[in-house]
């Protein structure tokens, strides 16, 4: 089924309640004290892994658009990637605040002592800039200079792993599956991605997967 403007609405609301209901059910677990024996810790990862989640998803727009040759999809990703700066702006509050107590003189010790920090800092102060260039206003008086700088994007997508790779102290399998995804997303939008990308799905394999895929999902 191609989707249309018809569907888009549906969409982004499905997109809405998807994106709202971790925080709900973090602010549920901390309230109930179901937030494990560190709670600080536990909301600084809890929504530093949800930025990253939605990173991921909003990687994954432009291949499953065309793909699926469901151009709508493209539409959904300012949604999304305004998603990526809020929970990124939660979890550099919860640092902010939880952690650090409003420490600044603290802050920039942390940041130019411990490198992963001052990664997200770098990925976080790019994603600001994303957010505010969102705006249709901002993006027509943009030009083309709008799509140069929506392309750090994928500087973000590849410093966010890489901070979180860093933060963990022996627990490296979580970040280390995060980073071997996105360097797959990425690697779709080169050429040789592109076109091995082709030749799998138009493969004998490549079909048994997608039919296995939809059939265990139907």
């Amino acid at each position: 089924m191609r989707l249309t403007s018809k569907h888009l609405f549906w969409l982004k609301a499905v997109m809405h309640l998807v994106a709202l209901w971790p925080i709900a059910y973090l602010v549920i677990s901390v309230a109930s004290g179901d937030a494990g024996g560190d709670p600080v810790q536990y909301i600084i990862h809890y929504t530093g892994v949800g930025a990253l989640n939605a990173l991921v998803i909003l990687l994954m727009i432009s291949p499953l658009a065309r793909r699926f040759k469901q151009g709508i999809l493209m539409q959904t990703r300012r949604l999304i990637g305004l998603y990526v700066f809020t929970y990124a702006s939660l979890h550099i509050l919860a640092f902010i605040s939880l952690d650090l107590l409003f420490e600044w003189s603290l802050l920039f010790q942390e940041i130019f002592k411990r490198p992963y920090i001052l990664v997200g800092a770098v990925a976080y102060l790019i994603l600001i800039a994303l957010s505010i260039t969102s705006l249709k206003v901002i993006r027509k008086k943009m030009g083309r200079r709008w799509q140069q700088l929506h392309n750090w994007v994928y500087l973000v997508a590849i410093l966010v792993p890489i901070h979180f790779y860093w933060s963990v102290k022996s627990e490296i399998i979580e970040p280390s599956i995060y980073i071997l995804i996105v360097i797959g997303l990425l690697t779709l939008r080169l050429p040789i991605g592109k076109k091995l990308s082709q030749i799998f799905t138009k493969s004998y394999i490549g079909k048994l997967f997608f039919h296995k895929f939809l059939k265990d999902y139907q």
